[in-house]
């Protein structure tokens, strides 16, 4: 079967993964609400594409906190990797290196953080970080990740808990014998998350800034209010995300807050956006609404399911060639071009 669009990725990998599997990485908050009014969101926003405008040379290149990749798509953290695919996380650095953008690594990896810089030298990683009880072992994490060469280190601020995922529970989630959180203690436990720190606050990010140079990008910001404190801690990135649909049921779709979010930040942090990206035309969307880059989550599992590091780089090409096509076609000829007059929402 030719491997056409996103949804062929999705729909080989629900065919082919272990149903625990698969269930998880679907998985949404109790209605799965959010989880599907993130792909939704993008169905009520229309183009106003401009005509006669020399798309013959197009420039899809743009920068995050200013390293240059090859197109606005990066790839967002997400567990277990190896649940997907045997290498795991090394699958997913090498994929992301040999396509030029962006891997943001999980702290709940199946592959050590030494081993996925070594799967992939010089790529271009940020490392995700959830704060534990342990303080003690989330600055082990921090700093290791910055030994390594990781350039950002992403905050998630919207998991206090873990968010009631129905069918997780029912299947009594966890890895398999063989594999392991091989970042965290040996006391991990998937469901519990136990070891979450639910007393995490804004001045927990002057703490970090104390642990590292890295730049401190937080993920799970969803309006205006938050990102102007964002700001005002000193964050240099906002990742605009509701975990996928994963926490909280019934908040906005990530697209719908992102305009409330840009408007807080006023160009004093970077914007991106993850949730809900299945198309070229989602990008540009995204980026036209003032995202800088977008992270996608579900579509790089599909793509690991189906042949591992080429899996995941067929999904990053279909997305980049259809982005391209997607910007040409509405007259821009480069990134630079792409803003607010490009779109416009639906009547109905």
């Amino acid at each position: 079967m030719a491997m056409v669009c996103l949804s062929d990725f999705e729909a080989y990998a629900k065919k082919y993964l272990p149903k625990i599997a698969w269930d998880y990485f679907a998985a949404g908050a109790d209605d799965c609400n959010t989880r599907d009014e993130n792909i939704l969101a993008y169905k009520r926003i229309r183009f106003r594409p401009r005509m006669l405008r020399d798309v013959s040379m197009m420039d899809i290149r743009t920068k995050i906190l200013g390293t240059e990749i090859s197109f606005p798509v990066g790839i967002a953290p997400t567990g277990f990797h190896q649940l997907a695919w045997p290498d795991g996380e090394k699958s997913t650095a090498r994929a992301a290196k040999a396509m030029n953008t962006c891997y943001i690594a999980s702290t709940y990896s199946t592959c050590t953080l030494e081993e996925i810089s070594t799967a992939a030298p010089g790529g271009f990683r940020w490392f995700q970080l959830y704060i534990h009880r342990n303080r003690a072992a989330s600055q082990q994490l921090v700093q290791r990740a910055e030994a390594l060469g990781f350039q950002g280190l992403v905050l998630t601020t919207d998991v206090p808990y873990t968010g009631k995922r129905r069918d997780d529970i029912r299947n009594g989630f966890r890895l398999p014998p063989h594999m392991k959180v091989k970042n965290l203690e040996r006391d991990f436990e998937v469901c519990k998350m136990s070891l979450l720190d639910p007393s995490v606050t804004w001045n927990d990010i002057y703490w970090l800034r104390s642990l590292t140079h890295l730049p401190i990008i937080i993920k799970g910001i969803l309006t205006k209010e938050d990102a102007e404190l964002a700001v005002r801690h000193g964050v240099q990135g906002i990742i605009v995300s509701n975990h996928g649909g994963r926490q909280l049921d019934e908040g906005p779709a990530t697209v719908d807050a992102l305009i409330e979010v840009v408007e807080g930040v006023q160009g004093r942090a970077e914007v991106y956006l993850d949730g809900g990206i299945r198309k070229g035309s989602d990008v540009l969307k995204a980026l036209a609404l003032g995202a800088k880059c977008v992270f996608i989550g579900r579509p790089a599992l599909w793509g690991l399911t189906y042949k591992g590091e080429e899996g995941l780089q067929d999904v990053l090409r279909i997305l980049q060639d259809e982005f391209r096509l997607s910007m040409a076609l509405a007259g821009c000829a480069s990134v630079s071009e792409i803003g607010r007059h490009l779109v416009q929402f639906s009547k109905l």
